[in-house]
């Protein structure tokens, strides 16, 4: 939500949804690939769906408003959030404001339960509430793992590799270096039992608001050098430039870059520092059961 309000913030006009999910894919540097996956219905994709739910969200705490269909713009309540140089604004920092909460007490106890934007039915409701507590969930694991030690990020990292099935899934065939003069590798996976086959990893916690410079991701395909390495994996807590991807295509070594977003989007799919909160099962008819 913070990037929506960031975006319409630096604007006094209005301005269109076709314009700001434009805005906020840039700012966030989004992949055209991502930007265009779809949610399971195929009506609608993942990233225009939780935009929707965004401004949904802030519009009902009065942060945003649309003065005319198709349009948005942030209002005096929103610009008063923005100069508190808020992190992020999780839905319980929306809960300080009345409006936002007599409407989420109204969709509690209303009787037909909650109430799905007219472009969605009640499948596409639960997916897409599911993507925005992913959305939220990404960025709270982003701002914990970069609050934490750099000798805490880089076991974290080898925990997830191992979890990932890297080094046959067994830790002992892993070990975190993290140490002066590592030339440029913070730890080391095995995939087999001699060594033969080697992965090297680099990891580094950088500000998520400023990008990986260049000249790292070029340290660390020199040190894969150095260690007559082939493989290597580059993994941050904040985002690389496009100049980074367009070196490492260049590079005769197999260098994987992970962001952030998709460090954070491995460890809720690999369940690593999340656990599951709750289950829900959506039933449906079984055909085959109901045969004469």
């Amino acid at each position: 939500m913070l990037p929506v309000l960031r975006t319409l913030g630096r604007r006094y006009e209005e301005i269109s949804v076709a314009t700001l999910e434009d805005e906020v894919a840039k700012s966030l540097r989004i992949p055209a690939a991502e930007r265009a996956r779809l949610l399971p219905s195929g009506n609608q994709t993942v990233f225009a769906n939780r935009l929707n739910w965004a401004r949904s969200y802030l519009a009902k705490a009065c942060l945003v408003e649309m003065p005319r269909r198709g349009y948005f713009r942030i209002t005096e309540r929103g610009r008063m959030l923005l100069a508190e140089s808020v992190d992020e604004i999780a839905l319980g920092a929306l809960e300080k404001y009345p409006e936002f909460v007599a409407w989420r007490t109204q969709n509690r106890t209303d009787s037909r339960g909650p109430v799905a934007t007219p472009s969605e039915n009640p499948e596409e409701s639960i997916a897409s509430s599911f993507e925005l507590l992913n959305f939220d969930l990404t960025h709270q694991i982003v701002n914990r793992v970069h609050s934490l030690s750099p000798s805490f990020f880089e076991r974290m990292i080898i925990d997830l590799l191992v979890k990932m099935g890297y080094g046959g899934g067994r830790l002992e065939t892993c070990r975190a270096i993290g140490r002066v003069g590592d030339g440029g590798v913070d730890g080391v996976i095995n995939q087999d039992a001699l060594g033969l086959d080697v992965v090297y990893v680099q990891a580094k916690r950088f500000d998520p608001e400023r990008g990986v410079p260049l000249r790292e991701v070029r340290d660390f395909v020199g040190g894969l050098e150095g260690h007559r390495a082939t493989k290597g994996v580059f993994v941050t807590t904040s985002y690389f430039p496009s100049t980074a991807y367009d070196f490492i295509a260049r590079v005769s070594k197999r260098v994987v870059l992970i962001d952030g977003s998709a460090l954070a989007g491995l460890m809720i799919r690999h369940q690593v520092g999340v656990r599951v909160k709750d289950t829900y099962e959506v039933k449906k008819i079984d055909e085959d059961y109901f045969v004469e």
